[in-house]
């Protein structure tokens, strides 16, 4: 774990929590009630519960779902959506999902693609490639969704160094561009690599950061912006350079965006409403400034 050791310090934990799973995917973007200025006891999180008992955060709008979103009371951050009339029924969604909290001792990954993966024996291979142990584990197919699950350890165990989840990430998007050219209108890496570059996303209307207690030992953030190479390393860097320390995490790309979901403390308690004012400001400035990492394709 030299990135780790070296630029992100002994703070990196990835412990499994297993509250932190959303479960619900939806092509969207987030839109808050009002402007976003998150604390604890911020009245648009706290105050309008939903009818299974979570908290209302929010509306999420998207090409083909409209969603409300929601933080349930075991903590999960779940939405609620439906389709809107005009589907994307062209190039499906590419989703893959790193999930650190599922199992104690591996790495999840879920990647989807329609119906169009095949066997995927080329990306086990490439990840076997930066010396991980890669096992397929189960392939399902819902509304005609093949959904395809990897276990992946590395000397036995999860993979912890957020260098090489960046780099499992960008190589899984590398073959979805080699194997399937059609994917590269739906990933922001097919802007150089694709046969057909995506429509540009606007970064300040794609970001946006909440915040919010779960339980007295920590908070739960959650981010969504523009993706793009080494935005989770960027996203780390941010956080730790604040001191905070990062407990677990949710590593989600659903096309042009990124949805990472992150358990996060300052000296074992949650953020105060300061520092957590400080860690949103931050974030926001940093992942909408124009041009961030533009050479790091």
């Amino acid at each position: 774990m030299a990135l780790a050791s070296a630029f992100l310090s002994s703070r990196f934990l990835f412990f499994s929590p297993a509250a932190l799973r959303p479960r619900s995917r939806v092509s969207a973007h987030l839109e808050f009630p009002r402007p976003l200025e998150i604390g604890k006891h911020d009245p648009s999180l706290h105050g309008s519960v939903a009818s299974g008992g979570g908290v209302f955060l929010g509306k999420l709008h998207g090409d083909s779902h409209d969603s409300q979103y929601y933080l349930n009371p075991n903590g999960a951050v779940e939405t609620s959506s439906k389709k809107s009339d005009q589907e994307n029924d062209s190039v499906p969604m590419p989703i893959i999902l790193i999930d650190q909290d599922s199992d104690a001792h591996a790495t999840i990954v879920w990647l989807s693609f329609g119906d169009r993966l095949g066997a995927l024996l080329d990306t086990m291979r490439e990840l076997k490639d930066l010396g991980l142990d890669v096992t397929k584990g189960t392939v399902t197919t819902e509304d005609a969704i093949v959904k395809t699950q990897f276990f992946i350890t590395q000397q036995g165990c999860k993979v912890e160094d957020p260098e090489i989840l960046e780099r499992i990430r960008l190589s899984i998007i590398d073959n979805l561009l080699k194997y399937h050219p059609e994917s590269s209108e739906r990933l922001a890496m097919g802007e150089v690599f694709g046969n057909k570059p995506p429509k540009k996303l606007d970064v300040d209307d794609t970001t946006h950061v909440l915040l919010q207690d779960d339980g007295p030992k920590r908070s739960l953030l959650y981010i969504e912006t523009a993706d793009r190479p080494g935005l989770l390393l960027e996203i780390i860097k941010i956080i730790l350079d604040i001191s905070i320390d990062v407990e677990s995490a949710e590593i989600d790309t659903e096309g042009l965006v990124a949805k990472d979901i992150f358990h996060v403390s300052y000296r074992g308690a949650a953020l105060s409403d300061t520092l957590s004012q400080v860690l949103i400001n931050s974030l926001l400035y940093y992942l909408r400034r124009p041009g961030t990492e533009e050479d790091s394709y």
